[in-house]
């Protein structure tokens, strides 16, 4: 037997399984699992993370809550440390965690406002981040600013922003009674005078009617299964 072809063929196992485990320590992408013990309840989270040329890109469900694809923000990853932030959610909600050294775990806290919750999170396959798809424009009627209240037993008041960008449609709701917190409208849709929203950060819709002279849309808000009617009304432009 040559010696010689045995230590060489050792050394490169060794080599690939080394790099192997350098390539899982550098590396946070894919399909992670993990659940956040609150005091309502054990919450579920699935969160994508992958990396494209122009940068980290993610983001995150929580079925409980029937949030779906909500777009992660601020992600980093350096030294086996991985962070993110949940965009526009109420608290600054976020992540900051250690990967482990077979790349399977990443364990630290979810933060939410001054709390932090412990929470481990376990990669179970590949990365299928959700991206926000646009939206075909709106007309000039539908555009600013519009202000309304969601009463699910409690009242919410709320502002819906709706602008036409380079890519389309775009659309943010305010919760003014929960620290302004922003609330991405996943998908706009007009269709004459008919407006629906489908805003899946929290597992909500809106179906709508604009009146004839443009001051009101009058709807229904949809979410996780119940419903109310929820008028919004034009806000009065702002002096420039």
């Amino acid at each position: 037997m040559n010696t010689g072809r045995v230590k060489n063929a050792v050394a490169a196992c060794l080599w690939i399984a080394c790099a192997g485990a350098l390539s899982a320590q550098s590396d946070m992408r894919g399909h992670w699992s993990g659940t956040i013990d609150t005091p309502a309840g054990a919450l579920v989270m699935e969160v994508d993370l992958d990396k494209t040329a122009s940068g980290w890109i993610g983001s995150v469900s929580i079925p409980a809550q029937g949030a779906s694809g909500l777009p992660l923000d601020a992600i980093s990853f350096q030294d086996a440390k991985g962070s993110f932030k949940i965009k526009g959610g109420p608290g600054d909600p976020g992540f900051t965690g250690t990967l482990s050294t077979d790349g399977k775990i990443l364990d630290g806290n979810f933060t939410q406002g001054p709390a932090a919750i412990p929470l481990k999170l376990t990669r179970t396959g590949e990365a299928k981040v959700e991206l926000p798809k646009p939206s075909p424009p709106v007309t000039p009627e539908f555009v600013g600013t519009w202000e309304g209240a969601i009463d699910f037993g409690a009242t919410l008041h709320v502002t819906l922003k709706i602008s036409n960008g380079q890519a389309g449609a775009e659309a943010l709701m305010v919760s003014l009674d929960q620290g302004n917190a922003q609330i991405p409208v996943t998908t706009i849709t007009q269709m004459g005078t008919k407006l629906t929203l489908d805003v899946k950060a929290v597992g909500g819709g809106y179906v709508g009617e604009m009146n004839k002279e443009g001051t009101q849309i009058t709807g229904t808000w949809t979410q996780l299964g119940m419903s109310t009617p929820l008028v919004f009304k034009k806000a009065a432009a702002s002096a420039k």
